[in-house]
């Protein structure tokens, strides 16, 4: 069986395509104003990559920013996306932290790769991806550097601006006070740790952790979790940012497996 799914972001829409449990396909492309359009090229993206057409595809399903507002199969909650997507990779999943462009989630994982309870923080940046991307421009580092970077500090710095704003007129003041660059963007990165730290602490920490989004690619927001929370390791899949589409194209495989099932009164006879 061969599915497809789906995240809408709000920076970026990417699709993965499933087969028989295998991914075989990815695409992905800017959001921008058109969802219906974003999610039309990264899904033929997905399917080039994977040498099918979309007609082979026995459904699509849509999760993310804008998953109510495109045309698709079905549609799939950002929540029950990340618990079956945990789930999909990490069997043992308890917890899922998703931290993409403009908001951060956490989910309480199920052994079925069911919700159990979810927290979400979308009012503020600082809790973000934006906010390590406005943080490197104040730096004057390359976003895909800043991480590896906080890996270099053995001194924390306290930082205590709880806005995107305030805090970069924090680390200016920082940098005025020539303060190392590493030791600045370990505290960049234990102060977004820190935030999702106290997410996972409302909704109950349930190991095996697993962190999903964009966010799961910078080393430096790695760390500053498992620091955090005083763990030995966590998990992070390869490509975490098409999490939430390989949790859409599970949901859709499940729902394709449902209607194939006999009603409750067929014996399977004649």
């Amino acid at each position: 069986m061969i599915v497809a799914g789906v995240d809408c972001g709000a920076k970026n829409t990417k699709a993965i395509v499933l087969k028989n449990g295998i991914i075989i396909g990815k695409g992905l492309c800017l959001t921008g104003f058109d969802q219906e359009k974003a999610v039309s090229n990264a899904l033929n993206r997905a399917l080039e990559n994977a040498g099918i057409s979309r007609g082979d595809v026995a459904k699509v399903a849509t999760a993310g920013f804008g998953y109510k507002s495109v045309n698709a199969d079905m549609g799939v909650n950002e929540f029950k996306s990340m618990a079956k997507a945990a789930h999909f990779f990490f069997r043992n999943a308890g917890t899922v932290v998703d931290v993409g462009a403009e908001g951060s989630r956490v989910v309480k994982v199920g052994a079925r790769g069911e919700v159990l309870d979810f927290v979400m923080n979308e009012k503020c940046a600082a809790g973000a991806g934006t906010f390590v991307e406005s943080m490197a421009r104040a730096l004057e580092v390359p976003l895909e550097e800043i991480g590896n970077l906080s890996l270099q500090s053995d001194n924390p710095v306290s930082m205590n601006a709880q806005c995107v704003i305030f805090a970069e007129s924090e680390v200016i003041g920082l940098i005025h006070a020539n303060v190392p660059k590493q030791d600045i963007s370990r505290a960049i990165h234990d102060a977004m740790a820190d935030r999702i730290v106290s997410m996972i602490f409302r909704v109950g920490m349930n190991e095996d952790l697993v962190i999903l989004g964009g966010m799961g690619l910078n080393a430096g927001f790695v760390e500053g979790i498992r620091r955090g929370l005083d763990i030995e390791k966590l998990y992070v899949p390869s490509d975490p940012e098409f999490g939430l589409a390989v949790g859409a194209a599970v949901a859709a495989t499940a729902s394709c497996e449902s209607a194939r099932l006999p009603f409750s009164g067929d014996t399977g006879a004649g």
